[in-house]
């Protein structure tokens, strides 16, 4: 039966897989997309999921409110909303980490589940989760990261047959047509094979035809490369009869990618089973917001001849002899490929990574980076803040609330000798959350139940508060929803225009090419391009992955009238 489903679906696979490209292969036909549902690719049946009624409170806040929604078999559906809009409580009322309240009801291929949901009985499902982090662990091995929780045990000696764990393993991987080798330490991987081993992971007890996996952010920290191999992967996933619920702050992947999508705000579905086709971004911001989002664009340099930050000699990683000067109010963007470099010297100058040799001299003081023989208390009382990328582990307290994590690099030096001072505290804080709109409005509310959008706005108010110098950010906008996004480069903008220098480590063009007045390009611990002017996100993006002979032929032949040129910053 099932081979004569196949058959009867061959001469759709063309138009299937045009629709499953990467997000960067555009197909068009008489200027528009060459689109099929996989939902209806599937045939006819119960949905695959169906979330009906769904609520959720804690103490006297109600968070999600009669949730409703449905995902076909074989669909890639979407599922978007601003920060703390309730998204990731059904993730966890899904995956059974919440109990939702009494009333709704859970259904998975016309089967409903016991609420809350048994992680066994979900498993047993097919529902899986691959979370914004991917969830692994980076001193474990391949086979350990994707068989943890799951090894078969010998019924009276307990003993794991590895060799058999390992060929499970590699039978998942082999599915997924991913080549790593489930030996290798996870840590060591790169970001595309770190995402196939969690995908692996998820899909393991899937039976061909059936399950759903869910993606929560899953592609924030990738590069174009790995998003490319990444979408290569959920391909196969669907192709092989699954459904996938896709996550993600990133309105242009999905109106690309996805079938239909699902729109949540303050906890609500506003809208559901929307055709992606018949949408775009700003419509899908428009349901996000219930308003309008101004567009951004560059706006004029505010930078002074005056040096906020002057770095010598850096060697950090890949990087060699680095001199870079930052003016007061400039914001200079630093990107690269994975390994280029980039990430080491915003980390290096920012105080959070030993580098092998250099200096950093701000506002007269001159810091050494060699090793980080300078502490971290050395940097703060220069005037150095660094704005880490994973704002739990490197940047934020999640068990304290907000007002100390905004205050806490400054207690020291505001606060008396037996008491912190609440007056100032109190002060600083509430002139944050309005600044930055820090949502809920609480200043005694703990970091860690926040949304990812707001714990990022609790750190960059962290630093902000403080005034500094040098302002250093890596992926200050990642995994964050349009309107944060907006707030978050804002408030950038308004630093820069108070005098303060700016560095920003992202891999996000579209940021770097709205906030930075020039962009250094750097590939294999050399900057081969700087970009500066009225440059658009194209060329941040040419500049990138342009290949490294050519590159070095611009900088023989450098055009005059091009945005594009090569500096020679590294020496």
């Amino acid at each position: 039966m099932w081979s004569l489903y196949q058959a009867a679906q061959r001469p759709r696979c063309l138009t299937l897989w045009l629709l499953l490209r990467p997000p960067w292969l555009l197909f068009k036909q008489e200027g528009a997309l060459v689109s099929v549902s996989r939902a209806e690719a599937q045939g006819n049946g119960p949905d695959r999921l169906e979330v009906a009624d769904v609520s959720k409170t804690f103490g006297s806040a109600r968070v999600l409110r009669g949730i409703g929604m449905r995902i076909a078999r074989g669909e890639l559906h979407g599922l978007v909303g601003q920060n703390g809009c309730g998204k990731s409580t059904l993730v966890k009322i899904l995956t059974g980490v919440y109990t939702p309240d009494p009333g709704g009801a859970i259904t998975v291929d016309g089967r409903e589940l016991s609420l809350p949901v048994r992680p066994l009985e979900a498993r047993a499902a097919g529902l899986a989760v691959v979370h914004q982090n991917l969830g692994l662990v980076d001193d474990r091995t391949v086979w350990e990261n994707v068989r943890l929780a799951r090894y078969q045990a010998a019924r009276f000696t307990r003993r794991i047959d590895g060799k058999a764990e390992r060929a499970a393993v590699a039978a998942v991987l082999a599915r997924l047509g991913a080549n790593v080798d489930v030996h290798e330490r996870v840590g060591e991987l790169s970001a595309e094979d770190r995402a196939a081993v969690a995908v692996a992971r998820a899909m393991q007890d899937h039976q061909d035809g059936g399950g759903l996996i869910i993606f929560d952010e899953s592609t924030r920290a990738m590069s174009k490369r790995a998003r490319g191999r990444f979408f290569e992967l959920v391909r196969g996933v669907i192709d092989g009869g699954a459904s996938v619920l896709m996550i993600s702050h990133q309105l242009e992947e999905i109106v690309e990618v996805t079938d239909r999508v699902t729109v949540m705000r303050d906890g609500l579905v506003v809208e559901t089973g929307i055709a992606t086709k018949d949408i775009d971004e700003a419509g899908l911001t428009r349901l996000m917001l219930g308003r309008h989002l101004g567009t951004q664009n560059r706006v004029g340099s505010v930078a002074t001849p005056a040096p906020a930050a002057t770095v010598r000699g850096l060697n950090a990683r890949s990087v060699r002899d680095l001199d870079l000067d930052v003016r007061k109010g400039e914001i200079v963007g630093l990107t690269g490929l994975v390994a280029s470099g980039a990430v080491a010297v915003a980390e290096a100058i920012g105080g959070a990574r030993s580098a092998q040799g250099g200096t950093l001299t701000v506002n007269g003081k001159t810091l050494h980076l060699r090793k980080r023989r300078d502490s971290s208390g050395d940097f703060i009382a220069a005037g150095v803040a660094f704005v880490a990328e994973r704002r739990l582990e490197q940047g934020l307290a999640g068990e304290m609330t907000v007002k100390e994590n905004l205050t806490l690099p400054r207690v020291k030096t505001r606060g008396g000798r037996f008491r912190t001072g609440g007056a100032w505290q109190a002060q600083e804080t509430a002139a944050m959350i309005k600044k930055l709109d820090i949502k809920p409005p609480d200043p005694h509310k703990t970091v860690g139940t926040l949304s990812g959008g707001n714990q990022q706005k609790v750190l960059l108010g962290k630093w902000l508060a403080g005034d500094p110098e040098l302002l250093v950010l890596h992926e200050p906008t990642q995994a964050v929803d349009v309107g944060a996004r907006a707030d978050i480069i804002e408030a950038i903008r308004e630093a820069a225009r108070g005098g303060c220098g700016v560095l920003v480590s992202s891999v996000d063009a579209a940021d770097l090419a709205v906030l930075c007045d020039r962009v250094l390009v750097f590939r294999q611990g050399k900057v081969v391009a700087e970009l500066t002017g009225d440059m658009t996100q194209d060329d941040i993006i040419h500049a990138t992955f342009e290949p490294a002979g050519d590159a070095e032929a611009d900088a023989e032949h450098p055009a005059e009238d091009t945005k594009l040129n090569v500096k020679g910053v590294a020496r």
